[in-house]
This record gives structure tokens, C-alpha cells and sequence, in this order.
């Protein structure tokens, strides 16, 4: 749940990216990106978090899809970063596959902040844990997920939700063999059958 660090962070995602295409090592591209403040931090200590959380969201990419975050136009690169958002917070997969595509799937095209607010009552049930989050935290954590969704492109600004057009080359990179981290998109189930996105 410790996701509002930053929203999409595509710009710092993509400036660390590039450099571990070069450096192939995660530490020493922290070390060079906090040394250097390559992020245009405004202290040492937002520098450092939000390099923490792009390395760690990176991180869950393979080789393939970092390649392709880095090379890729913007679409395929707010995707990739929505499924390493999806792969780092089990919370976020969670939402990702029970309410945007099962909204998607449903003919219910839109999403809205109640939808969140049944999601995170119906997670409260089954963690505890959950329940000791100040509600200031929950409207942030919601406010921080519908700017990720739209950063990705996956949420209009009026909150309709958009079909994700996946390229054919990330719709290869991405396993449909258990359609897994396909279903973390608003994709009908028809495209998944044929093994292709439309």
C-alpha cells in the first residue's frame, strides 16, 4: 500500500531504464542517479524515494519488456509501466482484474471513486490490517490509482475506461499462456481466446 510515493513516474522510469540498459546493475544506477540527482530532485531525500520506487517497480519487468519500455512509443511505455505497478503491489493487480476489467468486460465503462471505496471495504473483510489506514491515506491512496490509470492510459479524464490497444510486439512479450498479466488490462476475453489482442 506504500504507492504514493509517485504515480506513473514514466520520465524517472525511463531515464533509470536507459541507464540499467547501460550499467546492467540496479545499485550502481541508484548510486549514479542519486549522486547525480539525474531525477531534478528537489532534496536528497525525495531523490532517494523516488528512485527507490521506480527500481523497484523496474525490477518485476523481464529483459524483453525493459527493452521494449525504453524503445517502445509512449502507449506500449504507460502499459508496461501500469503492469510493473500491477506485478510490485499485489493490491493494485488486484483492483486491476476484479473492478477496471471486470467493469470493462461488463459493458460498465466507466469507473468511479465508489467503485474503489467497495473494493477497498470488500479487502478490509479478508486483512485486517487494512482497517488501520487513516482515511486521509485511503483517499490518497484512491486519488494516486485513478492518476496512474489515467497516466497509463488506461482511464479517460472523465473517468470512461479505455480498451488497452496493446502493440503486437507487447502483446508478444507479455505471457498469454496463463493470461495472467493479460487480465491486468481492460481486454475482452474474445481477444484472449484468439491469443492475439486486438
Amino acid at each position: 500500500m506504500s504507492f504514493t510515493t509517485g504515480s506513473l513516474l514514466r520520465n524517472e522510469s525511463l531515464t533509470l531504464a536507459t541507464l540499467y540498459q547501460e550499467l546492467k546493475d540496479w545499485k550502481t544506477v541508484r548510486e549514479k542517479v542519486v549522486s547525480g540527482n539525474l531525477l531534478q530532485a528537489r532534496t536528497l531525500n525525495t531523490s532517494q524515494r523516488v528512485c527507490r520506487e521506480t527500481i523497484s517497480r523496474l525490477k518485476t519487468l523481464k529483459a524483453q519488456e525493459l527493452d521494449l519500455l525504453v524503445t517502445g512509443d509512449p502507449p506500449d511505455q504507460g502499459y508496461l509501466l501500469w503492469l510493473a505497478i500491477c506485478r510490485r503491489y499485489q493490491f493494485i493487480a488486484d483492483f486491476a482484474v476484479e473492478v477496471l476489467r471486470e467493469r470493462f468486460i461488463s459493458l460498465k465503462p466507466d469507473l468511479h471513486p465508489e467503485d474503489y471505496d467497495t473494493f477497498f471495504n470488500r479487502k478490509m473483510e479478508w486483512h485486517p490490517e487494512i482497517d488501520e489506514i487513516r482515511p486521509s491515506t485511503r483517499q490518497k491512496l484512491r486519488q494516486v490509482l485513478f492518476k496512474i490509470l489515467r497516466e497509463a492510459g488506461l482511464l479517460s479524464g472523465n473517468n470512461t475506461i479505455n480498451a488497452a490497444m496493446l502493440s503486437p510486439q507487447l502483446s508478444e512479450i507479455i505471457s498469454l499462456e496463463n493470461n495472467k498479466d493479460i487480465k491486468l488490462f481492460p481486454i475482452f476475453d474474445a481477444s484472449l481466446r484468439r491469443g492475439a489482442v486486438e
